[in-house]
């Protein structure tokens, strides 16, 4: 192509040289309008320019078709070809993006960390938490979800042990109404489904009697209808969690009940379930108010089944800076003649706390709660006081102290200073 254009400019080049100097000659000859011979010799030269124009006029127009029908197809041709290529690569890369953009599934990670030091009343103190609990989400389109926490942390020996805190299939049934199965979360009272991960709780423990195989069920395993409804054209709405699943496993001690597991066992001793719920109302902006209960029975492995029942209540509520919250719950189980714990029993608890947040950052939080249970050696009430300081929304530094009330002589009794840091993600 750069041979043809060259070719061009040579051509185009002596033409105009020819003609330039033919025009010098025509300037340097004196005209002489009354000599024949110098007119006829003008008159020579005239022609033979007009012929040279002539001449340069059709070599241009051969030029300029051998331009456009040599040349640009050419070069057409080449750039057609090569941008086609080009358009194929694009064209992969968008329908691959595209795949991605209009995926029908989603993958997603979330959970929190914690490391927590402890201090107790006249003992040393320790680093006594190092947790973590990813959080898997896998839903297909707006049809089914999958969801699971882990919960991997230190034991006191430096081992680690390794939990499942719940794992459900969720199917959405409507705008209104989820299905979930498997091993789900307590949905009574407002603390363990909702704020007991370490982010989001404001002290460094848990209320006490709200802990592990205390007063307030942890976990179910079995299936639940939970979702969330308007109430007619007010701005009042309702929450409600509808639920069927294995019953817990009472360990003795002797003549007594030590305890009741509702870590949500996937196995049931008596064959017998729990039905339960909780319903909460928001009566107005951010407020809201929850009813808790549950009804079935439950037993000590080999014996009988008895009465196993739970109620519970809980509010909270957002002003301005300050957050209120607070919360009731009771297990109880009913007594069996023919039992090695004959006796009925009772574990309840509850709390109230306030937390404000403090200019730069810092917020101020105070708790009470008082556990009673069917042993005074477990019998604890509780002050807790902190200060914590938030990096980001999601990671906060706290410090507290603990003014107990409990069983002289027990670790109920003893005051502690506790810190720890978390982050959610």
């Amino acid at each position: 192509m750069s041979g043809m254009h060259n070719k061009s400019k040579i051509v185009m080049t002596s033409l105009l040289l020819s003609f330039g100097l033919s025009a010098a000659a025509l300037a340097s000859e004196p005209l002489a309008t009354t000599n024949d011979e110098n007119y006829d010799t003008l008159k020579s030269e005239i022609n033979e320019l007009r012929d040279q124009i002539a001449i340069m006029q059709e070599l241009l127009k051969q030029q300029s078709i051998v331009l456009q029908n040599k040349v640009e197809p050419e070069v057409s041709k080449a750039e057609i070809k090569k941008l086609k290529k080009d358009v194929k690569k694009v064209a992969k890369l968008a329908k691959s993006a595209e795949e991605w953009k209009n995926t029908n599934s989603t993958v997603h990670l979330a959970g929190y960390a914690s490391v927590g030091f402890s201090k107790q009343a006249g003992a040393n103190g320790s680093f006594s938490q190092a947790q973590f609990s990813p959080i898997f989400h896998y839903q297909y389109k707006d049809k089914v979800l999958l969801e699971s926490e882990l919960e991997l942390k230190i034991l006191p020996d430096g081992s680690t042990s390794v939990g499942m805190e719940y794992l459900t299939i969720d199917l959405i049934l409507n705008d209104y109404m989820a299905l979930i199965a498997g091993k789900f979360i307590s949905p009574l009272g407002q603390f363990r489904q909702n704020i007991h991960p370490s982010w989001i709780n404001k002290l460094p423990s848990a209320p006490v009697g709200f802990g592990h195989d205390q007063a307030a069920p942890v976990a179910d395993t079995g299936i639940q209808l939970r979702g969330a409804i308007p109430m007619g054209d007010s701005d009042m709405r309702a929450n409600y969690a509808v639920y069927v699943s294995n019953g817990p496993e009472l360990i003795p001690e002797g003549s007594e009940i030590e305890e009741i597991a509702t870590e949500g066992v996937a196995r049931d001793q008596d064959g017998k379930k729990v039905y339960g719920g909780r319903v909460g109302f928001n009566p107005i902006a951010k407020m809201e108010i929850g009813l808790s209960v549950a009804s079935g029975q439950a037993a000590i492995a080999l014996e009988s089944a008895r009465s196993y029942n739970v109620l519970g209540a809980d509010f909270a509520y957002q002003w301005e800076k300050l957050d209120l919250r607070g919360e009731y719950v009771q297990q109880k189980v009913g007594a069996l003649s023919s039992s090695v714990a004959p006796e009925s029993w009772k574990w309840s608890s509850w709390y109230m706390q306030g937390a404000y947040k403090l200019p730069n950052n810092f917020e101020a939080v105070a708790r009470y709660s008082d556990y009673d249970s069917p042993h005074a050696s477990q019998d604890q009430r509780q002050l807790a006081i902190g200060l914590n300081y938030l990096f980001a929304p999601q990671v906060i530094t706290k410090i507290s102290y603990e003014f107990n009330d409990g069983l002289a002589g027990t670790s109920a009794a003893a005051n502690r200073i506790r810190a720890q840091i978390a982050y959610g993600f």
